[in-house]
């Protein structure tokens, strides 16, 4: 703190640290100028932060996040949309391009990542450290991964039951294999938290307490059986019935979301690319901001072939979230 930011607290002037809660109680006229002189760096800074587009910030455990995390599923051509965009991703992000984008979006205020155990991933997050980057680690924890070994080598804060699997479970009739998946976790040390792609599973364990602290859904239902898409098509099935979405499913995820007092992340709110043009996008990325709570934040993957969508994604969510 400088001289005169502490003469003015001396003075019985508040400033809070956030400057959305900036509470100014001067004593007298010369106080008042004072306090806004001392208040002049902070402002500056609120506004350089904003040109640039910085993501804001959520309380997660003993941690600050970025609402917006990073997705993992385009570095390594997981692009749910068909095998032709998924072969692009894999040909274009080669190991610089992935530890490129990762210092892109910390230039943003970006401090998550969605990471995943899969194909090149450990590698590319070993160089990525070994280079100074920096980012908070939410692993989503696939079928067969050793997750004390994870912890101990990556120190995550928080493990996520993948969703595939979870949804496999419930398909099958064996949540109890994921709920004892959590307990396992809850070893560890580290936030649990339970992926899915379908509203019912998250309501399913908030009606059983389960000793979870965290929930990660995709907005749209895309692990359907194909019995389940007949009913809901009336009879009918699409091709690639893996990778349907329906514009009815967002808000039903979205709603039990908001029921739950434990934070969320949404993913998957672009549809996987589906939802491409600029008005789109900003309506999709303000859509899930006003249907989550303040406590809730996105998991958005980034493929900037094209355009600089690191930069575009973090202005728009600052922009939506200062409004």
């Amino acid at each position: 703190m400088c001289g005169a930011e502490a003469h003015v607290l001396q003075r019985g002037v508040a400033i809070a640290n956030d400057w959305r809660e900036v509470r100014v109680i001067p004593r007298s006229r010369r106080d008042f100028l004072q306090a806004g002189a001392a208040l002049m760096p902070a402002v500056t800074a609120l506004s350089a932060a904003s040109a640039v587009g910085q993501s804001p910030r959520m309380k997660f455990g003993g941690v600050e996040i970025s609402r917006l995390v990073l997705g993992v599923n385009p570095f390594y051509g997981f692009a749910h949309f068909n095998n032709i965009y998924a072969q692009m991703m894999r040909d274009w992000y080669s190991q610089d391009k992935v530890i490129e984008v990762m210092r892109r979006a910390a230039e943003f205020g970006i401090n998550a990542f969605n990471y995943v155990e899969l194909g090149r991933g450990p590698q590319d997050w070993k160089r990525f450290v070994a280079e100074g980057g920096r980012m908070h680690l939410i692993p989503q924890v696939t079928a067969g991964v050793d997750a004390a070994k994870m912890v101990k080598e990556l120190k995550p804060i928080a493990l996520q039951r993948q969703g595939e699997v979870v949804d496999t479970a419930w398909q099958n009739g064996d949540m109890r294999s994921v709920e004892e998946w959590c307990k396992q976790a809850r070893q560890l040390g580290v936030l649990v938290g339970v992926g899915t792609h379908k509203p019912e599973v998250i309501a399913h364990i908030e009606e059983k307490g389960w000793d979870v602290d965290f929930y990660a859904g995709c907005v749209y239902n895309r692990t359907r059986t194909p019995e389940e898409w007949r009913s809901v098509l009336g009879g009918e099935i699409m091709e690639m019935p893996r990778e349907a979405y329906l514009a009815s499913d967002p808000p039903r995820m979205y709603k039990v979301m908001r029921q739950t007092r434990r934070p969320c992340f949404a993913f998957k709110i672009l549809a996987a690319g589906r939802i491409a043009s600029q008005p789109d996008v900003e309506r999709a990325f303000r859509t899930a901001f006003q249907s989550l709570k303040p406590i809730d934040g996105v998991y958005v993957g980034m493929c900037p072939r094209v355009k600089d969508e690191v930069k575009e994604n973090a202005a728009l969510v600052a922009r939506i979230l200062a409004g």
